[in-house]
């Protein structure tokens, strides 16, 4: 999970010892190191300013000072007492060009006049047109603390995008409409670049890697399976598949990829889903059939979860019980899976999609509690699609049946449980594609990432 850097301030006209009219200093000094207690306990990384900032020139001086960090990703403003808006307002807006997010940050109470510091710093943003988020709650309240500390990790996230590249091998997989991505779009939007090799070089680059590099590898794999890595070509090539893909992202500065997968690479050579399945065990992005925007939605949750993130299709939806499966074909990460359906080998490969064959995983996902989530377009605007889930695993006397209802069992399998309405959930959703992140926490970030980034958050 990601640590996001924040600057955190403390503001307001009275302070420096000054006392009410009956004597209780205006500034609480205890509410103020609890506070930042909270935020370190909850992930955050606090660059705390020195000084409770109230004149024009002490807010030039804070403001500047953060702006210039390159590795703060937003700041706090925390409310200690009432304050002249228009002595901070011109030293704010100029930081708010540097594109860091702002937080303001009451604790509740009627000591110190705390509200009104907080409230007149709103209505001044507002009222100029900077984004940020008002929070107004107990340092001691997990549930709005975790509002600041969404919005601090999303404001990271967006940080660590601007500047980034994803590529791209090979063209569109499977006539895919839901997942091409505009190269202007996703720089104004995300800041990220759209690069792309044909798969001749990672076909090319495969057919170099050493057998001292595959029997490394196969050492370094094996621990994730309960059965032996087979020593066939099939398998062989799937290996120099995923080492070749890390190679060429090392070699080019990509930060995540998507790949077609088929046609092409899957029926010439091998299938892909074993090297997708070991990259996003690394902790890589990723997505198959070029899906951009699948790409996207997997990077994020990599980034701010502590779990791999899985991806595949909504093959199963039941209206009744709220249940869905969701089954990728044969890519998952095999640190995911679970007692009842350890990781293991298959062989990848129907008629229509992969005869070259190739090793693909086979598990079911490990219980827990997560989110299913799905960036998109509608009318050629960025959307997204959250649904909180709790993931389940089925009894070891059902599983064998469950997994045979799809026709194909030995693909990876995730069972969950959807907390929405399921008319609004295939309503809004907008590809066969899920994307499953493990861990509560990725709602809240998720839907502070749309925010900030100006997208439209589907909250089912």
């Amino acid at each position: 999970m990601i640590t996001p850097k924040i600057g955190f301030i403390v503001y307001g006209v009275h302070k420096d010892g000054l006392n009410d009219p009956m004597g209780t200093p205006f500034i609480d000094d205890e509410l103020i190191f609890n506070a930042k207690t909270a935020l370190h306990h909850a992930g955050i990384d606090l660059v705390e300013y020195e000084i409770i900032i109230a004149s024009k020139e002490e807010a030039k001086n804070c403001f500047a000072k953060f702006k210039k960090m390159d590795d703060v990703d937003a700041v706090i403003l925390f409310s200690g007492t009432w304050v002249w808006a228009a002595h901070l307002i011109g030293a704010i807006r100029d930081f708010s060009f540097s594109g860091k997010g702002i937080v303001l940050w009451t604790n509740p109470g009627s000591q110190g006049w705390r509200p009104v510091g907080g409230l007149v710093m709103q209505g001044a943003l507002k009222e100029v047109g900077i984004p940020h988020r008002y929070v107004y709650g107990s340092y001691d309240d997990p549930e709005e603390i975790s509002r600041i500390v969404s919005y601090c990790r999303a404001c990271h996230e967006r940080s660590r995008l601007n500047m980034s590249t994803i590529g791209a091998f090979g063209g569109r997989g499977m006539g895919q409409t839901c997942g091409v991505a505009d190269p202007s779009q996703w720089m104004k939007v995300f800041g990220v670049d759209i690069d792309s090799r044909d798969t001749t070089e990672l076909l090319n680059k495969a057919k170099e890697i050493t057998g001292k590099e595959i029997e490394d590898a196969r050492a370094r794999i094996q621990p994730f399976f309960e059965n032996t890595i087979p020593a066939d070509e099939i398998s062989g090539r799937s290996i120099r598949l995923y080492l070749a893909i890390k190679k060429i992202l090392n070699k080019e500065q990509w930060d995540f990829y998507t790949i077609q997968s088929f046609p092409g690479m899957a029926d010439d050579y091998s299938a892909t889903c074993f090297a997708q399945s070991m990259m996003l065990n690394d902790g890589v992005g990723t997505s198959t059939l070029s899906d951009f925007n699948t790409a996207m939605t997997v990077k994020l949750l990599t980034d701010l979860s502590t779990e791999p993130v899985y991806y595949g299709d909504l093959q199963h939806i039941d209206k009744s019980t709220n249940e869905i499966k969701i089954i990728g074909d044969g890519a998952c990460p095999p640190s995911l899976a679970g007692s009842a359906g350890p990781a293991g080998f298959a062989e990848h490969g129907i008629p229509t999609e992969g005869e070259a064959g190739g090793l693909s995983v086979k598990l079911t996902c490990k219980p827990g509690e997560g989110i299913l989530a799905r960036l998109g377009r509608n009318k050629g605007e960025f959307e997204m699609a959250i649904a909180r889930c709790t993931i389940f695993e089925p009894g070891k006397e059902d599983l064998e049946k469950r997994q045979l209802e799809c026709g194909i069992p030995f693909w990876p399998h995730a069972f969950v449980n959807a907390h929405c309405d399921m008319d609004e959930l295939t309503e809004a959703w907008n590809n066969e594609y899920a994307v499953l992140g493990y861990g509560n926490h990725l709602y809240n970030d998720l839907a502070a990432f749309c925010e900030i980034m100006g997208i439209k958050a589907i909250l089912l």
